[in-house]
């Protein structure tokens, strides 16, 4: 168990620090293997610990002793745990392996390859945690890595400017998190989550003081913790981050999207159920998030032409499925939905790194086309990764989207209404611009140019194979996985690694739901590929006379509701004025222009003034010393009078 989190990071640090007798190779060697072992590990770890229903704790060390707050290096490997480290390590081993072909003409392989490793473990790390303090350190180690990751073409401005942008919005929401973590130690004693666990029942009606006000304990925790869950995990208002993040290389990207970071904020809800469950004001509040953010990005992806970004949107419109999952007490299915995202995203990724390899870097669609005939195998691999994403029967994004669905309906509520229609309209929109990218991508007549055509070509074995692994799940692992995940088997599966009131199992709830809930959304997403399909083939005309006749709502959409300009003009701009103001009139003028600058500036001057009695003239000199006698004999004067 122990090997399975720690072998990525010996990889990390044997590229990392010996890269130049290493070598590229070497660098690939060393990682590949330390993520590969790690990924044949976690299958007897999964199958001991989540189908044996053997839970384990590895205590480390001692790690924090502080008056009240003890704090252990310990590795807690439940059901939840094992399942996140069998999705993390299979796919982040998918990443590595593909990032030999795809990286083979960059000059800095063994960094990147170090990066990718100590990203992993930061992961692991993170869902292994057995207190909070643990989860926090890799929760920021997850933030650095990506902050590495993103930033990795450094001699790029856009792409520093993507690293810094999703550094500083994270720490927005991991100032909620650290918040959150401090009060869960001011109400229980402790930072131990098991311990914390058995007590959140009692603590159900407590109140905590914040802010100068007295507040419900449980709901104030939750809400600052689920703020680090927007954050990490790119929900509406602290997203911003995530298209930016499409700056660093593919491999990059499938890395973030599909398995690891931006699935830290889910884990961590579905982690702390317990307390969440206590408090219905803050799973109303994360439907709520969870639902908005899945329509506010599904209505953005319809619209952008980069193939990555449009991907990158697809992820955060589908976590917004995750969250409302978690909102309405299903955090089964949003950890099924998890899994198997993980698998298909990642296989959409690397597909259109496939397709970015060989249309010579190009990534707009519009410049693409007709291309199939010349990548078939990748063609193939993109059209599994789409139907599984668009929910299609029998693909895995059909099994954990349409059960997320059904346990919105079936749990009764308000909120839980408003996620499934809100829900069902994104599985339309979904299936459209997932096949929006598929026919401008892939058919029609070829868009690009003719030097670009001539050479286009499929990738090598060595990023293909990654491709058919993950296009595997992508078609299987949602019928392995629903009867433990979510079926009737599902409450021995997860065992109490999940924590679920009897009045909130929606899961349960979703297997009684009428048959048009079922179906639904698979007619929506039937309906938008077909809409897709009128638009693009058979009427290409009509997509453009839309975007002149609603400039505005397409505006709109292709400025991604102007969330960016909207933060720049609140707090980019104030606080560069605020920061310009503070180094040229504060530090510049007040503290310098009085201080070291002002003292030189004033010596300075009083010496260029004597510097003019240095004239060398008698008569010159005869005056000052007069001068200066007139001085000494006034002062002895005034001095004798007083």
């Amino acid at each position: 168990m122990t090997l399975a989190v720690f072998l990525p990071l010996l990889g990390a640090a044997i590229a990392g620090l010996m890269n130049r007798r290493l070598g590229d190779l070497g660098a690939q060697i060393v990682t590949c293997s330390g993520v590969g072992l790690a990924a044949l590990l976690a299958i007897p770890v999964f199958l001991d610990v989540a189908l044996g229903h053997n839970p384990q704790t590895v205590v480390l060390l001692d790690w924090v002793s502080s008056g009240d707050l003890q704090v252990r290096w310990a590795l807690k490997f439940d059901t939840l745990t094992a399942v996140m480290v069998l999705t993390v390590t299979w796919v982040s081993f998918m990443v590595h392996v593909y990032s030999i072909g795809y990286m083979h003409h960059d000059g800095s392989i063994p960094r990147f390859q170090a990066y990718l490793s100590l990203f992993t473990f930061f992961m692991l790390m993170l869902v292994t945690a057995d207190n909070l303090v643990q989860m926090f350190f890799g929760w920021e180690g997850v933030g650095v890595a990506s902050y590495l990751l993103i930033g990795f073409w450094y001699e790029r401005p856009s792409a520093n400017a993507a690293a810094i942008k999703a550094f500083l919005v994270n720490r927005v929401g991991d100032f909620g998190f650290a918040l959150g973590i401090f009060g869960v130690f001011v109400l229980f004693d402790t930072v131990h989550l098991d311990t914390i666990f058995a007590a959140s029942a009692s603590m159900a009606n407590a109140r905590i003081e914040f802010l100068g006000l007295e507040l419900p304990a449980m709901t104030t925790l939750c809400l600052l913790l689920f703020v680090g869950a927007m954050g990490k995990s790119a929900q509406l208002g602290l997203h911003t981050w995530l298209p930016d993040a499409m700056e660093g290389p593919t491999p990059v990207s499938a890395l973030i999207h599909a398995a690891t970071m931006v699935t830290a904020g889910v884990f961590m809800v579905a982690r702390l159920s317990p307390l969440f469950e206590q408090s219905e004001t803050a799973l109303m509040v994360v439907t709520i998030v969870g639902a908005s953010t899945a329509f506010f990005a599904a209505t953005v992806g319809c619209v952008q032409n980069d193939i990555k970004r449009i991907i990158a949107y697809s992820t955060c419109s589908q976590l917004g499925y995750m969250f409302f999952a978690c909102g309405v007490s299903a955090y089964s299915a949003g950890i099924f939905h998890l899994m198997t995202h993980a698998f298909f995203k990642a296989l959409l990724f690397l597909g259109a790194g496939s397709v970015i390899h060989a249309m010579s870097d190009e990534q707009d669609i519009r410049k693409m086309g007709g291309i199939w005939k010349h990548i078939k195998v990748t063609w193939m691999l993109m059209w599994i990764g789409n139907l599984a994403l668009a929910g299609i029967p029998f693909f895995a994004g059909y099994y954990s989207k349409d059960t997320i669905l059904e346990a919105a309906w079936g749990a009764g509520t308000p909120v839980g209404q408003f996620a499934f229609w809100v829900g069902s309209l994104v599985a339309f929109m979904t299936a459209f611009y997932s096949w929006r990218l598929l026919l401008l991508t892939f058919h029609g007549k070829p868009r690009a140019d003719d030097h670009v055509m001539a050479h286009v070509h499929e990738s090598p074995p060595v990023m293909i194979v990654p491709l058919i692994v993950l296009a595997i799940g992508a078609i299987f692992a949602g019928a392995l996985g629903y009867e433990l995940f979510v079926g009737h088997d599902r409450a021995t599966f997860w065992g109490e690694a999940i924590a679920v009131l009897a009045a909130h199992d929606s899961v349960e709830a979703a297997h009684a739901v009428p048959a048009w809930v079922k179906t639904f959304p698979v007619f929506l997403a039937v309906s938008g590929i077909v809409l897709a399909y009128l638009l693009y083939v058979v009427a290409p005309m009509v997509p453009r006379f839309l975007a002149e006749r609603l400039n505005p709502l397409y505006r709109f959409l292709l400025n991604k509701w102007y969330f960016d300009e909207l933060y720049d003009f609140l707090f980019v701009r104030p606080a560069f004025w605020l920061g310009r103001g503070l180094w040229k009139d504060g530090d510049g003028a007040v503290i310098d222009g009085c201080g070291p600058d002002g003292v030189a500036a004033f010596c300075k001057g009083v010496f260029l003034r004597l510097q003019r009695f240095q004239s060398g003239l008698v008569y010159h000199y005869a005056f000052a010393m007069i001068a200066g006698m007139a001085v000494l004999v006034t002062w002895y004067v005034y001095n004798q009078a007083g």
